[in-house]
This record gives structure tokens, C-alpha cells and sequence, in this order.
């Protein structure tokens, strides 16, 4: 059975899923089999295994670096929030239902006998098990049957690293103050803490640390840096989001209010003279080369944000000026001629599209997952490139007569649909392969009459993922004390 180890936050947003990330790594380089686990994970990025089943982009992200296939077995349950009172929920890869916070809760207990099977069958093939926790084991209102942190760590056997965010101020309070509000028995847990995101002179902090350990009576096993790496951040909340310059070729990506799966556009943003800026106001749309609209969980309320603030009609504009669009999943149904929710998936409704694309959409009950390969058609700038990842989406998209797909699926059927220099697509991954990207930008760049060496474009990103997460490695080891790392996963609980 696989030891583990456990990494909970002061807060979201501290850093825990690439501290994760960077564990699982350097157990890996050490020569351990190692698994990523995190019991609950709340996010609107996801990912479809090869067994066609919906799980968090941040344990995929985790899985790479141990250098394994992500499983469901790594993120049991996902939660995907439909409303600001509500999500999908998601056991073992598939639906569950929409549920309130408050039917949630009243039934996630219920949930622990699938959480301990997933966990107890990654123990029985790996060495290691490096848990997340969600939040901050110090949200005293949700402690009572809690499944996520120090509950988890109870019941998994795992010891507990504190991690907290030294980038907002407060990390000495916010360390201090966790562990005041847990309990004596959870205190226990906590074996070490950790002060991530630190820019500057390590030196500096030193008569903070000391303090720190004499009065939470517990080791600090190190201070991270800030380290700039490529690596998918876990959600909305990623820096990849703030507002950038524009690039020599400027992409703009609608930063819709349900944005999910933003990780499609990673591969792109890496091209070198190529930026992704996420916009949410028209203006800040400017003039880029091209506007993509994401995918979301929300489709028709995003459309209905969308014309509020006038970006709608900013990105019609942008499209007769001879900027090209495209639309991915939520944002390929938009590009549509009408959505109609007769089932009530996202609450009911219809609402007419952008009538870009000549295609309707109906939502059904029934989520579409799988994993799909296919070629371009004829008549695009793409034509017979290969093109890989996966759908999950609830709506059913049916072409209009005179449409014309975008791509031919490995088993034959047409996928997507294209009309001129407006493209959509339910492929998520749209943009991972090399040959993809390069001749997307290389349309680009000859609309804008400028040159780029496409050749640095075509790079191998698994290899440049591979890369980033042993960079991350590296820098994690050598400010951590990985020997009280070890010490502290050998003794466990």
C-alpha cells in the first residue's frame, strides 16, 4: 500500500495544485511510483479520460508530472458550478445531477465510500500518494462531515503540509490563524507549513520563520519562490487571465463568465511572437488578429452577458472588418443561428445566436463525452491537418443544409462547421498539435503582412510540458527540506 502525503491551503489560490504538481514530480525523479489524488475538486476545467469519463484539469496536470494516464480514480468527485447556489455534480467520471449547495451538502457523505475506493485502489498501485485539499481547512462553517481536507487527511491516513500565499501579505497570520482554529486532534495533522510565491531575499524572513515555528510549535519545511513557468493553472483565478500587451500576432479569447477549459489556448499562448489576452470588455477587444470565444458552463446566459456588454456587436464588427472567429463547444454553439434549452440543462430557455455559423443548437439531459481524432477539410487554410482531443459538451448542433463541416472524425461523421474565416468546433485540443497552430498563425501573419519563424511554433509541447514541470522540480527541491519531506511521509499518521 502507497504511503501519503497531504497538501492543504490557507486559502484558494495559494499555490497547492502545483506544489502538488511538483511533488509528484520529485518523487517521481526519485524513482517512486507516484499518483496525484484530490477527493473533491470545484472547477469548470476538465478533461475526458481515454475511458470517455470527466475529471479536474488540475490532477491531469498532476498526473503528466508523475508521468502516468490521468484516471477518474485521481478526482472522484467534480463539481462544476452551474449557478452562484449551484453545480453539476460529478461521481467517478459521470453526472450525478445539478445540485443546490444545500442538497450538496446535506448528501456528500454519502459520497465518502466512492472517495476511499478510488484512494484504496491508487494505493494498491503506487508507491506514493500526493493528496490535494480544496480551500482552507479553517472554513469552520464546512468542517462538520468534511471529505476534502482535514476529514480526508483523517481518513486516508496522510500528513499534513500548510501551505500559505506570501504574495497577498498576512502569511505569518494566515498560518498562525489556520491552525488556531483547528482542532487539537487536526493540529496533530499538520506536520510542517509551507510560505509559497516568495519574491526577493529569502534572508529577510528569517526572524518571521523563527517566530512562525515557536508559535505554531511546527517546522517550516521552506520557502518557495515565485516561479514564472508554463504550467495549466487549475482555474479562473489563473494569472494567464490578467490583462497583457499585445503580441505581433494578438489573439483575444472572450473571457465569458462561465469561462471553462481556458488550458485549450496553453499551446498557442507558448508560440513565440504569438499572445493570448482574455478580455471582458469591449475596450479592451481592440483590433487582434483573431477572437476566439472559449468554452463555457453557461451558454446561454454567457450570450446573453455577452450582448449586455456589447461585445456582441464589437466582435460582429471586428468580423466584417475581416478578423476571423472562432468558436469552441459553448462558444462554437454561439457562433449559431439559435439555442434552444427545451430540457432546462442550464435552466430553460432559447435565445438566437451570433449567425455566424448556419447551425442550430438544442441541449439535451445527456452529456456527450469521448475522445475524437479527425482532418480538416477542404476549402480551409487547415485542410488535411490531424487534429486531436476530446468533446464534452449537453447540446446537440445539427447544420443547415448548405452548411459545411469542418472536419471528418476517425469514424467518418463530420464534426464542426466552417463558413469563410468563421470556424467552430466542440474539439477541446483544437490547438495542441503543431502543424494546427503553425498553419493558424501562418494564416495570421499573411493577413497581417509580417513574417514569423513558424519553424519555433512547430515545437514539441509534450516535450515543453515535460520541460516546465521538471524546471518546477528543480526549483521546488531545492527550496524545500525535502529531507523532512521524506521524514514526514515515512512516519505518517
Amino acid at each position: 500500500m502507497a504511503k501519503a502525503i497531504m497538501v492543504q491551503g490557507t486559502m484558494s489560490n495559494v499555490g497547492k495544485s502545483i506544489l502538488t504538481a511538483a511533488l509528484c514530480r520529485i518523487f517521481k525523479q526519485d524513482g517512486y511510483r507516484v499518483a496525484p489524488f484530490k477527493s473533491q475538486n470545484m472547477a469548470l476545467n476538465s478533461f475526458i479520460t481515454s475511458e470517455g469519463l470527466e475529471m479536474g484539469r488540475a490532477q491531469v496536470v498532476q498526473a503528466e508530472a508523475c508521468g502516468v494516464e490521468p484516471s477518474v480514480l485521481m478526482n472522484p468527485i467534480l463539481l462544476k458550478p452551474v449557478t452562484n447556489m449551484g453545480s453539476q455534480v460529478i461521481v467517478n467520471g459521470e453526472v450525478l445531477g445539478n445540485m443546490s449547495a444545500r442538497e450538496y451538502f446535506a448528501m456528500k457523505k454519502e459520497l465518502v465510500p466512492h472517495i476511499m475506493k478510488a484512494f484504496h485502489t491508487l494505493s494498491e498501485n503506487n508507491d506514493i500518494i500526493v493528496i490535494e485539499g480544496a480551500g482552507s481547512p479553517a472554513e469552520i462553517n464546512l468542517k462538520t462531515d468534511d471529505i476534502v481536507n482535514m476529514g480526508l487527511a483523517k481518513m486516508t491516513r496522510a500528513p499534513v503540509l500548510l501551505v500559505g500565499d506570501i504574495n497577498p501579505g498576512g502569511v505569518f497570520a494566515q498560518l498562525a490563524g489556520t491552525l488556531m482554529l483547528l482542532s487539537d486532534e487536526e493540529k496533530a495533522m499538520v506536520k510542517a507549513t509551507i510560505i509559497n510565491k516568495f519574491r526577493g531575499d529569502k534572508t529577510i524572513l528569517d526572524p518571521g520563520l523563527s517566530m512562525l515555528e515557536a508559535v505554531t510549535g511546527k517546522p517550516c519545511a521552506g520557502v518557495v519562490p515565485y516561479v514564472n513557468l508554463d504550467i495549466d493553472d487549475e482555474d479562473s483565478l489563473s494569472a494567464r487571465l490578467e490583462q497583457k500587451a499585445p503580441a505581433q500576432i494578438d489573439i483575444a479569447v472572450i473571457r465569458l463568465p462561465k469561462l471553462s477549459n481556458f488550458t485549450d489556448f496553453s499551446a498557442l499562448d507558448a508560440m513565440p511572437g504569438v499572445g493570448v489576452r482574455y478580455v471582458d470588455k469591449v475596450q479592451d477587444l481592440k483590433k487582434p488578429d483573431l477572437v476566439i470565444l472559449p468554452g463555457t458552463k453557461s451558454t446561454i446566459a454567457d450570450l446573453k452577458w455577452l450582448r449586455e456588454r456589447g461585445l456582441e456587436g464589437a466582435i460582429l464588427r471586428l468580423h466584417n472588418e475581416g478578423c476571423p472567429v472562432i468558436g469552441i463547444c459553448g462558444g462554437y454553439q454561439m457562433l449559431g443561428l439559435s439555442i434552444v434549452d427545451r430540457e432546462g440543462s442550464e435552466g430553460g430557455g432559447s435565445i438566437y445566436g451570433m449567425g455566424l455559423l448556419p447551425i442550430r443548437t438544442e441541449f439535451a439531459r445527456e452529456k456527450h463525452r469521448t475522445r475524437i481524432s479527425g482532418v480538416f477539410r477542404e476549402g480551409t487554410y487547415l485542410a488535411g491537418r490531424t487534429v486531436e482531443g476530446y468533446e464534452i459538451h449537453m447540446g446537440v448542433t445539427t447544420l443547415e443544409p448548405e452548411a459545411q463541416p469542418l472536419l471528418t472524425l476517425e469514424n467518418g461523421m463530420p464534426e464542426g462547421c466552417v463558413l469563410g474565416d468563421v470556424f467552430g468546433s466542440y474539439l477541446h485540443g483544437f490547438f495542441d498539435r503543431a502543424e494546427v497552430r503553425s498553419a493558424l498563425v501562418e494564416m495570421l501573419c499573411r493577413k497581417k503582412g509580417i513574417t514569423l519563424d513558424l519553424k519555433a511554433g512547430a515545437f514539441d509541447y509534450q516535450a515543453y510540458k515535460e520541460q516546465q514541470y521538471d524546471a518546477l522540480a528543480a526549483a521546488v527541491r531545492e527550496s524545500l527540506d525535502m529531507k523532512l519531506i521524506y521524514e514526514i511521509l515515512e512516519a505518517g499518521l
